[in-house]
């Protein structure tokens, strides 16, 4: 497969890289759309973005099931993280992410690169023009945005949600989901 151009999506906010990076990072389950851009939609319990080289980003269900969605690579807060990004694939399929945070006149220019497209494999280019959709879709989530396009990706993503668990095939995913992680017990 050759390879594919990186996503390059980016948006100005009128916070600092400080509070840019702290609304990204250790705020992320705040803000995060986890009820649309989940493994486990209404079995989650959490969703979890450890601030720290070797850090794991994953989503953890009721029953203490945990699914990796990637890992930080590297981290210059407030300036820059890396991570990868594979929710519900193979470790070996996953993306490269890059948040910059640069300061600006008006507050912080916020630039994500996503790369490494080539080892999705079948349907990379079809999940990557999914994810060029979908970053501009979280970047303005994450900025306290909405757009039209929003409101009809939230509305799409609760039908097929909704759809997905009406037919069982919500738990048939989850059953098929990569990145699981082990357990942990809940009280």
């Amino acid at each position: 497969m050759s390879s594919l151009p990186p996503i390059e999506r980016s948006i100005t906010v009128s916070w600092t890289p400080v509070e840019a990076f702290r609304r990204f990072v250790h705020d992320f389950a705040a803000w995060w759309p986890s009820a649309t851009h989940s493994i486990g939609g209404p079995r989650l319990a959490r969703v979890v973005f450890e601030p720290r080289v070797g850090g794991l980003i994953f989503e953890e269900h009721v029953d203490g099931r945990r699914f990796q969605w990637g890992q930080v690579t590297a981290l210059d807060e407030p300036r820059r993280i890396e991570f990868t990004w594979h929710p519900a694939r193979d470790p070996a399929t996953a993306q490269a992410v890059v948040l910059t945070f640069t300061p600006g006149p008006t507050g912080t220019l916020v630039k994500l690169t996503s790369s490494n497209w080539e080892r999705w494999g079948d349907g990379a280019s079809r999940a990557r023009r999914g994810y060029d959709l979908g970053w501009g879709h979280i970047l303005n989530r994450w900025a306290g945005r909405t757009t039209a396009g929003m409101v009809a990706v939230g509305l799409l993503m609760r039908a097929v949600s909704a759809v997905m668990r009406w037919s069982g095939r919500s738990a048939v995913s989850i059953e098929r989901a990569g990145g699981e992680l082990p357990r942990v017990s809940r009280p």
